[in-house]
């Protein structure tokens, strides 16, 4: 295996880590609505559980607001049910054709827990990033160890996995700081 292919592909192993984490952000709740947060609530869509922005129109028309209006008049019920057991901590309310989902303002307790869960999260990406850079490594040591790469080549391939690997953790801890900000934002 050519040293730039191994680090092409776990480049995009990495990438792929970061958006995963970029998604986890998004589902974090911050003072804003947004849509994201309902991404992962699921509705029994005639018995298949399915994600509510498949069974509805998802909108954050104002800041503090979420409407969902479902495509099927017989889909409110079972979307405030999913809601409702979701661990989101939102009260649905409806007129009859389109679900209000109200954002509160987040306690200054709640905020904490927030930060505290955005930095698991961020935390749980570096050690995968990491442990990506190992899987790398020890591919090199393996070419080496086989001798389809010369020794300078395999430490160069070190080299570059760890810039790689370094570039990456800084994006991890600035969309951290980014998400943390936006958490404490009042």
């Amino acid at each position: 295996m050519e040293i730039q292919e191994l680090l092409t592909r776990e480049e995009g192993r990495m990438d792929k880590t970061i958006e995963a984490l970029k998604h986890e952000f998004a589902s974090i709740r911050t003072g804003r609505a947004s849509t994201a947060l309902l991404d992962k609530v699921m509705v029994d869509y005639y018995g298949t559980p399915s994600p509510i922005n498949q069974v509805a129109n998802v909108t954050a028309p104002e800041p503090r607001l979420i409407l969902v209006k479902p495509w099927e008049k017989s889909m409110i019920g079972p979307i405030e049910k999913a809601v409702l057991q979701s661990d989101l901590g939102l009260n649905p309310s409806n007129d009859g054709e389109t679900i209000r989902l109200a954002i509160p303002q987040l306690t200054e307790e709640r905020r904490k827990e927030l930060v505290k869960v955005v930095s698991k999260k961020a935390e749980e990406a570096k050690v995968a990033v990491r442990n990506i850079r190992r899987d790398a490594n020890d591919a090199l040591k393996k070419e080496e160890k086989a001798r389809t790469i010369t020794e300078d080549d395999a430490k160069q391939g070190q080299e570059k996995i760890q810039k790689l690997t370094d570039k990456k953790i800084k994006a991890i801890d600035d969309l951290k700081d980014k998400k943390e900000k936006d958490v404490l934002e009042v």
